[in-house]
């Protein structure tokens, strides 16, 4: 019976390395080239599936899933800005260890389970989809006039001083001290 359950849980293991590889070292990786992200998303991925491989082979309360749940809260993985596609493929490291660590499900169901996962991840970061776009923060060293009131006006000066076409701007900060202005644009890419 323990030879089952180890066989079982190497299995997963298996299931849950190649998915994780897949999605960081095949889709992310090449995409956005961030060494820090893929190295925290796949050890976050192993350590939860370690601890939730536990959790799933003993008696655990409600309770106490609420209470690991809180610890893991309490860390704050924003200690600088992330962007959102690398929040999502951390996000997506820690789920595929759920999925692949909680027992209950067949293998085939899981794997059914990934493939859906994965290859929609695939088609929607493409990056043939969203080839046109990309993103960026600038600091500006004056304050235009109007910024809130004039988004046009704002994109034209924008497409006009970074040589690009603005699709959208959204103001992050205004420092009236220091005559600052933190904006996070979109622009078309050619």
């Amino acid at each position: 019976m323990l030879e089952a359950e180890f066989i079982k849980l190497l299995i997963s293991f298996t299931i849950n390395t190649l998915a994780v590889a897949i999605l960081l070292f095949g889709m992310f990786w090449p995409r956005y080239k961030n060494k820090e992200i893929t190295l925290a998303a796949a050890l976050f991925n192993t350590f939860t599936f370690g601890v939730l491989s536990i959790l799933s082979n003993v008696d655990f309360s409600i309770a106490a899933g609420f209470g690991l749940f809180a610890i893991l809260a309490l860390f704050n993985l924003r200690s600088e800005a992330i962007d959102k596609s690398s929040i999502a493929y951390f996000f997506g490291g820690i789920s595929i260890a759920v999925i692949t660590s909680i027992g209950g499900a067949s293998f085939s169901f899981v794997i059914t389970i990934l493939t859906i996962v994965l290859g929609l991840v695939y088609l929607v970061d493409h990056p043939k989809i969203f080839r046109y776009t990309g993103q960026i923060n600038v600091t500006l060293d004056s304050i235009p006039q109007n910024i809130l009131a004039e988004s046009e006006l704002l994109y034209k000066e924008l497409s006009q001083r970074l040589n690009v076409e603005v699709i959208s701007a959204k103001v992050l900060s205004i420092n009236y001290v220091t005559e600052v202005v933190k904006i996070e644009i979109s622009y078309k890419i050619s």
